[in-house]
């Protein structure tokens, strides 16, 4: 048997939960350190609180990929799972920038933590099995096609999660200032329809898509090609949640050479997530690092709102040009180059004259994060089995969050030891980061490559 080919927009359809998912991230990545800094925290600390975000990623998404591969029943296979991660993703929305307000017999610091947490671990659950899913539901020659759609959806959410705040001042007049110093209404406002339209679109990929059950993935010739070339065991059998550690132990070779390519790109994605805000309102606005609560600091938060979004609406359009890249250059080379131009754009910031030149760097930001949301996966599906597609999914994830762990640690001291509360030197670092990963992207073998070849 041969899984059937997808139309576009089936795939489309398939993947569009994304689009909300990633409207939730990119308004917790754009705009959480600075609701965090209202509500107190310093900057040296934000790492600190952002460590739940891969801490989440870490415990969460193997689990959820293991009983995502071994559940089936009425509503699927992976859709369950969807929906219970975009309605607590939701919840953790509309509470956090309302800590103060809905919870107030406790410190608002710690109540935005701990929305920040339930974010993070909802919005794993939803997208692991999406990442699962296209593995599930795309034959090998779609697989490219199927994670690079994902990653223009990824892109067009968080555009509109990136900018919403800055739409909703400048186009609709809501105020980007409370008088009493706490979270300003568009943000409070922005994150109230993140969370309607990320139930919404999650919505939309559980109603329009069809699972293939665990047989019939059991039956289709990239499953026997899996056999015949021992790339995993894919022999189903009785299982319990410790199995993930042996799964680890047997990872592929290509998901091993694929974790440390993984690791530096993430590294310097989360220094970037972190410290932008901080870094741009001091290095180019040249605002003090503390001043968190002025309409100043706020205007430059709203600019980095806006300048996520260009790397993310490039990411979205470079998305539909990586399948072509990569069938002409392969997977590796385009990665690479990928990473490349993304770690120069990281880099270049320290150097721009002014606030609007960073669009330029945020050109060759979208690019490197279009390529990491997709191709990786789409080199790794070709390693692993259908059958532990879940899990492994889950586990490559581990490669994801502990650099975040390291540099969550880490990033804080090293701002205020090393760098002298000069943020600008967390983005560099990044970039730096970005330019080891292409380098390593070299030694990995796309199993799919070798499978055509032979």
């Amino acid at each position: 048997m041969e899984k059937r080919r997808l139309s576009f927009w089936e795939i489309w359809n398939m993947s569009f939960g994304f689009l909300g998912i990633q409207m939730g991230f990119a308004l917790q990545n754009a705009n959480a350190s600075r609701i965090l800094q209202i509500f107190g925290a310093d900057v040296h600390e934000l790492s600190w609180f952002w460590i739940i975000a891969p801490l989440m990623g870490l415990i969460v998404q193997p689990i959820i990929g293991h009983y995502s591969d071994k559940t089936w029943g009425k509503f699927g296979r992976r859709k369950p799972f969807f929906l219970v991660g975009a309605l607590l993703a939701s919840i953790g929305l509309i509470l956090m920038p309302q800590a103060e307000i809905f919870i107030a017999f406790l410190p608002a610091l710690w109540v935005g933590a701990g929305m920040l947490m339930i974010m993070d671990a909802s919005f794993n659950i939803a997208m692991e099995p999406f990442r699962a899913l296209v593995g599930d539901n795309l034959r090998t020659d779609q697989r490219t096609l199927g994670f690079s759609v994902q990653t223009a959806l990824i892109g067009f959410g968080a555009v509109i999660g990136s900018w919403l705040p800055y739409v909703l001042t400048n186009w609709f007049g809501v105020s980007n200032r409370d008088e009493d110093g706490g979270v300003p209404m568009h943000l409070i406002l922005s994150f109230i329809i993140g969370a309607a339209i990320l139930v919404g679109s999650i919505l939309v990929s559980i109603f329009t898509t069809k699972e293939y059950s665990p047989e019939e993935l059991a039956k289709f010739e990239d499953e026997m090609a899996h056999q015949q070339t021992k790339v995993a065991d894919a022999n189903p059998k009785e299982s319990s949640l410790l199995d993930i550690f042996d799964d680890f132990r047997k990872m592929p070779t290509t998901m091993r050479q694929l974790s440390w390519v993984q690791f530096f790109s993430w590294f310097g994605l989360f220094g970037m997530w972190v410290f932008t805000t901080p870094a741009i309102a001091q290095h180019i606005y040249g605002l003090p690092i503390t001043d968190s609560k002025s309409e100043a600091y706020q205007n430059a938060g709203d600019w980095v709102g806006v300048l996520f979004g260009i790397y993310n609406l490039v990411s979205a359009f470079y998305a539909f040009a990586l399948p072509y890249i990569a069938k002409k250059f392969g997977r590796k080379l385009t990665h690479s180059i990928s990473l490349i131009i993304g770690g120069l754009g990281l880099i270049s910031i320290y150097f721009v004259p002014n606030e609007d030149w960073l669009i330029l760097s945020m050109v060759g930001v979208g690019i490197a994060w279009a390529s990491i949301l997709s191709m990786p996966y789409a080199i790794l599906a070709g390693s692993i089995s259908p059958m532990k597609m879940g899990v492994y999914m889950g586990i490559f994830n581990f490669f994801i969050v502990i650099p975040q762990i390291i540099n969550a640690l880490i990033g804080g001291p090293l701002v205020k030891y090393l760098y002298n509360d000069n943020a600008i030197f967390a983005l560099v670092t990044s970039g730096i980061s970005f330019l080891i990963a292409a380098i390593l992207v070299v030694k990995v073998k796309d199993v799919d490559d070798v499978i055509k070849q032979q």
